[in-house]
């Protein structure tokens, strides 16, 4: 490929001529990886040092940890205080767990466990925010092609040595750049904090409402107490479905993350299923409850969603069940797909979870449960409430995706001198 003047091609890609291109050992004055203090001495992890493991790297600034050690879990392992503003790589990790080439600022002085690097930039070459930004967009590639191992993939701190770098030639245009890409997390982080208010709104509010601790304006009613037998039945998802009647499917069905992820069902993610004619399989019909029959955890077993919109030929993958209301007891099942994933009807399908290493809900057990419910105008009016509450979340959650986006391009376009700053 041709490379255009001003530019010479990298291993990392084409980058401005007179920017420098060379190894993390080049550039970097010092490494120094930690260690794990001893399990067995319980009182170790009784301490006021933060203790910092690779599972905390997730690009980000950290001011506090999961673990604090003591002073004589320090020295007896040996352990350096890293000063705050140091760069952290992970250096052992798994690709699915999303710790192989992740990276962290320290926001407090700390120790850290043998899965985490410390890299100390020489400060006339590079700045630890312009390696922090870097890393970010290179980690993981650079793990990829140069951890060693297979389940367990891992830098050395010589093959740690050897890591490419881009360096713009001067720390003026270093700073430029990562200001830049600086005020961008910045906006990300607080959306990311606005978000996280909202949805701790969403769990308070669900928890006065559904108990009945505060009423909405208007309803005084006693909630009444039914089986979910009385006011709808069950049917099974697909059935008797081999791996090739997925393949260039022609009929839709929604998936078990669908149901396991959304209090209402996401029309715009089913996949496609192939039936034969005469097939007798349960269709999914607006209004019906949706719930996962089986999960790895007891926790997450009976998740709800309802489906909102109507869809003449839509179907229920095979690890879920369909909860269908009676039509002429008018509960809304809105309502119901919020109270099941509520702290109550969490601790009600907890108790229903049935099994060791995968947890089961039977649909039989389903409809022996018995809730409080309140008249169906109330029902619906509390379900529009966390529906708003819903649709605000969502709404910025769209605006973070944006904003993330809109991050990648300007780390790919500033990282790589493609736009210049200085």
């Amino acid at each position: 490929m041709k490379v255009a003047k001003g530019y010479k091609q990298t291993e990392l890609g084409v980058i401005p001529e007179e920017w420098h291109f060379k190894t993390f050992g080049e550039v970097m004055k010092g490494f120094s990886s930690g260690q794990t203090p001893s399990r067995s001495v319980k009182k170790y992890y009784t301490g006021k040092i933060p203790w910092i493991t690779s599972g905390e790297l997730n690009y980000n600034v950290i001011t506090d940890t999961i673990e604090k050690i003591t002073d004589e879990a320090a020295t007896k392992t040996h352990l350096k205080t890293i000063p705050v503003g140091t760069f952290l790589m992970a250096i052992t990790g798994l690709e699915a767990e999303g710790t192989r080439g992740s990276c962290a600022i320290t926001g407090v002085e700390a120790t850290t466990n043998q899965s985490c690097m410390a890299l100390y930039p020489n400060e006339k070459e590079l700045t630890t925010d312009y390696l922090f930004q870097f890393y970010k967009k290179y980690g993981n590639q650079l793990a990829f092609k140069y951890c060693q191992g297979t389940k367990q993939q891992s830098y050395t701190g010589k093959i740690a040595k050897t890591l490419p770098i881009i360096i713009p030639t001067t720390i003026e245009e270093q700073n430029a750049i990562t200001n830049a890409l600086n005020e961008t997390d910045s906006l990300i982080a607080d959306l990311e904090k606005l978000i996280a208010k909202k949805q701790n709104i969403k769990q308070a509010t669900m928890q006065v409402l559904l108990t009945g601790k505060k009423r909405l304006k208007g309803f005084k009613g006693e909630w009444e107490k039914i089986s979910l037998r009385q006011i709808g039945d069950t049917y099974g998802g697909l059935s008797g479905k081999t791996k090739k009647d997925f393949e260039n499917g022609k009929f839709a069905f929604i998936t078990f993350m669908n149901v396991m992820k959304n209090p209402v069902i996401d029309t715009t993610i089913f996949e496609m299923v192939n039936l034969s004619a005469g097939e007798n399989q349960n269709k999914v019909q607006k209004g019906d409850l949706l719930l996962n029959g089986s999960s790895e955890t007891p926790e997450e077993v009976g998740m709800c969603s309802v489906l909102l919109k109507d869809y003449p030929d839509l179907y229920l993958n095979s690890f879920c069940f369909g909860f269908r209301l009676k039509k002429e007891l008018k509960n809304d099942a809105l309502f119901l797909s919020y109270y099941f994933r509520s702290k109550q009807g969490r601790k009600l399908f907890y108790s229903l979870a049935q099994g060791a290493t995968r947890y089961n809900l039977s649909k039989s057990n389903f409809l022996q449960l018995e809730i409080s419910l309140p008249e169906p105008e109330e029902q619906k009016e509390l379900a529009s409430v966390f529906l708003d509450i819903d649709n605000e979340i969502e709404a910025l959650q769209q605006q973070l995706a944006k904003y993330k986006l809109m991050k990648e391009g300007m780390m790919q376009d500033l990282l790589t001198g493609k736009v210049r700053l200085i």
